[in-house]
């Protein structure tokens, strides 16, 4: 009967009265799971909703949301971070949205206006030439 071989730790040398063939052939893998990035807060983005386009105070709420995820991702609570950043986000969403609207509706009255004062304007100027021949 043949008896086994001492396992050795690995920073001792191999003795001479020992092969390599008799040893064991096993090894220890530890696979550890790849860290999921943290959560986005949005901060720069509310920031700057916040600086230039705060209809109706979206973008300061928006900001507001924004440091409370930055908080709770800094605190390692990230299903609050991701809570937070995602109500940021919509907030952020819908004000750019409000603001593109707003901005659509102040060209179409600006551009009616213009059109409707050159036509009273037009009209004016053709009563004025016509009542005075």
């Amino acid at each position: 009967m043949e008896r086994p071989a001492p396992a050795l730790p690995p920073y001792e040398p191999l003795s001479e009265d020992l092969d390599m063939d008799k040893l064991p052939r096993s090894a220890v893998v530890t696979v550890e799971p790849q860290p999921q990035p943290p959560p986005r807060d949005h901060l720069v983005w509310s920031l700057c909703t916040t600086l230039y386009a705060n209809f109706c105070c979206l973008g300061f709420l928006a900001f507001v949301f924004s440091v409370k995820s930055r908080d709770r991702k800094l605190l390692g609570d990230f299903s609050g971070a991701l809570s937070y950043g995602s109500t940021a986000k919509y907030l952020n969403i819908t004000a750019l949205l409000l603001n593109i609207l707003l901005v659509i509706l102040i060209i179409a009255l600006l551009a009616s206006g213009t059109i409707t004062f050159i036509r009273y304007n037009n009209q004016f100027t053709d009563h004025t030439y016509l009542g005075s021949t």
